[in-house]
C-alpha cells in the first residue's frame, strides 16, 4: 500500500483504537481529559483564537464547497483526461482519505473521548439523593425569586426587554474562571467566543451556540437575542475544557453565570435555568410548582423563551434556501444522533437534564 494511502489509514485506525479504549476504560477518558486535553485545547485554541473570524466556520463552508464544486470537476477531468485518469482518481482518493483522517482525529481527540468520562454528578455530587416533586417545586420557586428580583435591576431597550450592555466575551471568561475555583478543570486559558457568519442558518437549526471541536472554538449566533448570550457563550466555553455532555454545559454555564460579579450574567443565567425547569414541571405535572407560575413577573415574562428578535423570520425570508422546517429537523436528528453515537440514550433530551444537575447542586 502507498505511503499516501497508509498513513492517514493508520491514523484512523488509531482513533477508533482510542474510541475503544475510551469506551472500556472511564479511568483512561478522565485522565485524557483532566491531563491531555487541556494541554491540546490551551495550544489550539489559542492559536485559531488569534484570527478574527471562525476558523471552523470557514473550514465547513470551504468542505462543503469542495464537496458540490468537487464532485463534478472530478467526473469532468474523468471524461476528459483520459490519460491521467489513474492519477486523477488517486488525488481524489488521497484528498478525500486525509480529510477523513482530519475529522475523525478532531473528534476523537476533542470531543469523543469526553463523553465517556465519569458524569459531572458522580464527580461532584456522589451521595444526590432522587428528588422529590418539593424540591424541585423549591427550586421552581427559588429561580422564580431571583429573576424577579434581577429583572429590575438590568437595563432595558426602548421595547422593555432585557438587553446586555457589558463586554460579554470579557465577561463570561471572568465568569469561568471564577467558576473554576468550585470545579478546578475550568482553571485555565479562554479564547474569545465568535460569532458565526452563517447565523441566519444556526437559527433555521434552532442553535444559540456551536463547539467545533475541528478547530475547538466556542461560536455564537450572532443573530439571536443578545439576552441569550452569557448562557450560550459559557456553555460552549465549557466544551474547551471537557466538558462535553450537554447538560453538564448547560449546569456549568449557569453555575458561572450566576457566580459573575456582573448583574446581567446573573439574570441571564437564572433566566435560563428558570426556563428549562419551567418545563420540566409543566412536563411531569408538579402541580404545587405549577402553580408558583402566577408570581413569575411581567418583566421575567416578557424576557424567557425569546430566541430570535421580533419580526426575525420576515425580516430575513430572503436568505431561506433550503425550508427552516427541513434544516431543523435535520439539525435535531444530527445532534439526537450524535448523542446517542457517543453513549447515551436520551440523546438530544440531553439537554433538558441540567434540572437533575441543579437539584443535585441545591439538594445533595
Amino acid at each position: 500500500m502507498k505511503k499516501r494511502y497508509s498513513i492517514p489509514l493508520i491514523i484512523i485506525a488509531a482513533m477508533v483504537v482510542l474510541n475503544v479504549i475510551a469506551r472500556l476504560s472511564r479511568p483512561f477518558a478522565d485522565f485524557y481529559a483532566e491531563k491531555i486535553f487541556p494541554v491540546i485545547s490551551t495550544a489550539v485554541s489559542f492559536v485559531t483564537g488569534l484570527l478574527p473570524f471562525s476558523l471552523g466556520e470557514m473550514l465547513t463552508v470551504a468542505a462543503v464547497a469542495l464537496f458540490i464544486l468537487g464532485i463534478p470537476l472530478f467526473l469532468i477531468l474523468l471524461i476528459f483526461r483520459k490519460g491521467k485518469r489513474r492519477a486523477t482518481a488517486a488525488f481524489a482518493c488521497t484528498l478525500a482519505l486525509w480529510i477523513l483522517c482530519y475529522i475523525t482525529t478532531t473528534e476523537t481527540m476533542n470531543c469523543f473521548i469526553m463523553y465517556q468520562c465519569t458524569p459531572l454528578s458522580e464527580k461532584y455530587f456522589p451521595d444526590a439523593p432522587d428528588h422529590t416533586d418539593e424540591e424541585i417545586t423549591e427550586l421552581y420557586g427559588m429561580l422564580i425569586e431571583k429573576c424577579n428580583e434581577l429583572a429590575v435591576q438590568v437595563h432595558r431597550d426602548e421595547k422593555g426587554c432585557f438587553d446586555i450592555t457589558c463586554d460579554f466575551k470579557e465577561e463570561a471568561k471572568k465568569a469561568m474562571k471564577k467558576a473554576g475555583e468550585k470545579y478546578p478543570q475550568l482553571r485555565g486559558f479562554y479564547p474569545d467566543p465568535k460569532p458565526i457568519q452563517f447565523s441566519y442558518f444556526m437559527s433555521q437549526s434552532h442553535l444559540t451556540g456551536i463547539y467545533l471541536p475541528y478547530t475547538i472554538e466556542a461560536n455564537y449566533n450572532d443573530d439571536m437575542v443578545r439576552a441569550n448570550l452569557p448562557a450560550t457563550v459559557c456553555h460552549e466555553l465549557s466544551h474547551l475544557k471537557g466538558f462535553i455532555q450537554e447538560d453538564e454545559a448547560n449546569f456549568l454555564a449557569f453555575v458561572a453565570a450566576t457566580g459573575s460579579d456582573n448583574v446581567e450574567f446573573q439574570y441571564a443565567g437564572y433566566l435560563d435555568a428558570l426556563e428549562y425547569v419551567h418545563n420540566a414541571v409543566w412536563e411531569n405535572e408538579v402541580e404545587d410548582a405549577m402553580a408558583l407560575s402566577g408570581t413569575i413577573s411581567e418583566e421575567v415574562l416578557r424576557d424567557w423563551f425569546r430566541f430570535m428578535p421580533e419580526n426575525y423570520w420576515e425580516d430575513n425570508a430572503a436568505k431561506e434556501v433550503i425550508s427552516t422546517e427541513t434544516v431543523s429537523e435535520a439539525s435535531t436528528a444530527a445532534i439526537d444522533t450524535n448523542i446517542k453515537m457517543n453513549g447515551r440514550d436520551d440523546g438530544i433530551r440531553a439537554y433538558d437534564m441540567v434540572v437533575e444537575l441543579l437539584l443535585d447542586y441545591y439538594y445533595s
